[in-house]
């Protein structure tokens, strides 16, 4: 693990210290990230918002490439909500603006380590150039086996859901099937990306306790961690943070640890499908 970051995490510092401590072998396999506070971190130095969400451009490319140096399968960041078209116009062009910058810009560093990129969302909505610059990215990255990079683009959890229930409604209409067999798989195969897992651990920055309609199918088991850091302050030690105190936590999903097992271990019992039981 250590020789991913050679000449990047100075021996003996905090860094190395966290990194040593993270499990290559319990990594999470999907890490979802609510980027938030670039807009408080510019009213703290008494900057427009839109230096805000510069600097947290840098963040993202920090943690796109600490990410894949993991080793970690999938990365899904959320970049503009659907309610984010009710910011200012100059906010909403510079974070267009700044997304094509990124695809521009990156597209050579993600061939060098061999992510996809990805783009989930209503992407009808967006201007011809981003769709382009998408389309584009998502052409020339997909035959690489490396890290998936998700980048949640016009996209809300509602929405999708009910795009996912209008797919299905329509194929049943069309077929003549029966509604009452749909099946919680059906609505997942039919989300924006149904290749994509379910994200084992969420990340939400700037200490705000909410998930802001972001994956809302897919966190159901999903473990959380807040930290205080504003977006633009998110560095290489604090993702090392995150997936240190995600490797700490005991992952039941709906069922229940039992302390006291045969063999003095610990063992997993069926739940009865309600969390924490």
């Amino acid at each position: 693990m250590i020789d991913a970051f050679e000449g990047l995490v100075e021996r003996g510092s905090p860094e190395e210290f966290l990194l040593r401590q993270i499990d290559r072998d319990r990594l999470p396999r999907h890490i979802a990230v609510i980027m938030d506070g670039n807009g408080r971190w510019a009213n703290n130095r008494s900057k427009p918002r839109v230096s805000g969400h510069r600097a947290g451009a840098i963040s993202v490319r920090e943690t796109v490439e600490t990410a894949a140096r993991l080793g970690i399968g999938y990365l899904t960041l959320y970049a503009f909500s659907t309610e984010n078209w009710k910011r200012p116009r100059l906010e909403v062009e510079t974070l267009m603006r700044l997304l094509r910058e990124y695809l521009g810009k990156e597209l050579e560093t993600l061939a060098r380590n061999r992510i996809r990129f990805r783009a989930m969302g209503r992407r009808d909505e967006l201007s011809g150039g981003v769709r382009r610059d998408i389309e584009r990215a998502e052409r020339e990255t997909a035959h690489f086996d490396g890290m998936v990079l998700t980048v949640a683009l016009n996209y809300s959890g509602r929405t999708e859901i009910v795009d996912a229930c209008r797919r299905i409604a329509t194929h049943l209409v069309t077929s003549g099937g029966d509604p009452s067999r749909i099946t919680e798989a059906d609505i997942g195969r039919n989300l924006y990306e149904p290749e994509l897992p379910d994200p084992d651990l969420l990340i939400r920055t700037s200490g705000e306790l909410r998930v802001s309609n972001f994956m809302l199918w897919q966190i159901a088991y999903t473990e959380i961690h807040v930290t205080e850091t504003l977006w633009p302050d998110f560095r290489r030690a604090n993702l090392f943070e995150a997936i240190v105190e995600f490797q700490k936590r005991d992952r039941r999903f709906g069922g229940a640890i039992d302390r006291i097992g045969d063999a003095g271990t610990p063992m997993t019992t069926a739940g009865s499908g309600q969390v924490g039981r």
